[in-house]
């Protein structure tokens, strides 16, 4: 990754003195590299400094997963922005600074000090400070050969890791366990899937979609095991991971066990300054926390569900690149004193091999599926209704399907279920309003 220095030298003008901005954004993260892009698409012309803790300029994450552990993307095109945009956006990027403790103002004014020692004056200030992997809490989960895949430098040290393994396992079910399995397997390594629960990825599909990809992973070479209970990661010899271990007494062998078991939103920041948290920093439609004056955005942010015509009060943390990007525009405007509400439709996509999956809405409350499948072309939806209106829609390799749910869940039509049943009909011809 780049860790070339950027712009201005904030913590050298830091050592005379606090640094001063109108907007201090901490979290270089994809909705924080969001946020300052639309401020000065909206014509805010205060000074931003945009803070991250890594030792890198902002970059994409969802590629580290899938490109750039298979070396087919330079880190070079993970970057974001150029460093001649921030200067010329005066924007101070300011990087490798860990954010300790806040002093803020009623008027929404105040001091960020780093661990560094370095103080950073703002005006205003926006957490997009995102969330970090959870922990395996099982024995020998701190072996070498462990590795998580949440940032760069997870990325580095498992790319460093490669050579000479043989046995992968994969500890979780979800996308970025699934993206990572597909990826190893694709390089040559046998790969062992755990995942506790009875399905997979089970916190964002449902069971159709879940059975789908069970079977369509075993097909290309994956060994995934279900509700695997595991009692301890095995030691080799030099400190590092032999196997893991299950309550049963057998064991898989394992010279790199990765483990992507889920994520935590950093709220320690919000709980310090007293904001409202619960599964993340309670924001209001607007992306304003509990103060009134804070932002906070992207994956740390408990929001209210976007979707239209969700029942009121019903509220969800959203993981997703699509997100971060629309709820960061809704926080610009909200800096600028306006107030817009959530304009897309939230939407996540995950490639897995062959397997592209694309997701148009949420899935909360549904009551009713229509499934659409496809052997011949390889395509496979599956339709999510609550009260017999169209909410969400799973689609591998189906971009039509897709596409047409998304625009039908933007504009409040409706995709009536019987006619969606029959995956000849193209769902855009079908859609009604109301």
């Amino acid at each position: 990754m780049d860790t070339t220095t950027t712009t201005t030298a904030v913590p050298a003008e830091a050592a005379a003195g606090a640094v001063r901005t109108g907007l201090l954004i901490i979290g270089a993260s994809q909705s924080g590299v969001q946020l300052a892009v639309s401020l000065r698409a909206l014509g805010f012309d205060e000074h931003i400094t945009l803070l991250g803790e890594e030792d890198h300029r902002p970059y994409q994450r969802p590629a580290l997963s899938k490109e750039f552990l298979q070396g087919t993307m330079e880190s070079e095109s993970l970057i974001f922005r150029s460093n001649q945009y921030w200067e010329d956006h005066n924007v101070a990027l300011v990087k490798g600074e860990r954010i300790e403790r806040i002093d803020k103002e009623a008027d929404g004014s105040g001091v960020a000090h780093a661990a560094s020692g370095a103080e950073f004056r703002f005006r205003r200030l926006a957490l997009t400070v995102g969330a970090r992997a959870r922990k395996l809490q099982v024995p020998g989960a701190d072996l070498g050969g462990v590795v998580y895949l949440r940032n760069a430098d997870d990325a580095l040290a498992l790319k460093a890791q490669l050579d000479g393994v043989q046995d992968a396992v994969v500890i979780g079910g979800g996308f970025i366990g699934l993206e990572a399995a597909s990826s190893l397997h694709k390089m040559g390594k046998n790969v062992t899937v755990l995942e506790y629960g009875p399905r997979l990825i089970g916190r964002a599909v449902g069971e159709e979609t879940s059975e789908y990809f069970l079977t369509a992973h075993r097909e290309r070479g994956l060994d995934i095991r279900l509700n695997s209970r595991i009692q301890e990661l095995t030691a080799a010899g030099g400190g590092r991971v032999a196997g893991v271990r299950f309550e049963d007494g057998t064991v898989v062998p394992a010279q790199l066990v990765l483990v992507g078991i889920g994520v935590v939103p950093n709220t320690e920041l919000a709980e310090q300054l007293g904001l409202d948290v619960d599964n993340g920093i309670v924001v209001d439609r607007h992306a304003v926390a509990s103060d009134g004056t804070t932002v906070a955005v992207g994956d740390v942010a408990n929001m209210p569900n976007p979707l239209p015509g969700s029942p009121e009060g019903e509220r969800i943390r959203l993981e997703s690149v699509n997100n971060a990007i629309e709820h960061a525009k809704v926080a610009a405007y909200s800096l600028m004193g306006r107030r817009e509400d959530y304009a897309g439709i939230p939407w996540f996509w995950s490639n897995q091999a062959d397997l592209k999956l694309q997701i148009a809405g949420l899935t909360l409350g549904y009551d009713q599926t229509v499934v659409r499948r496809d052997e011949t072309r390889g395509k496979f939806s599956v339709l999510y209704y609550r009260g017999g209106q169209i909410i969400a829609a799973d689609c591998v390799n189906a971009p039509l399907d897709f596409m047409a749910v998304k625009n039908a869940l933007a504009k409040g039509q409706n995709i009536p279920a019987d006619a969606a049943a029959d995956p000849a009909v193209v769902l855009k011809t079908i859609a009604t309003d109301g």
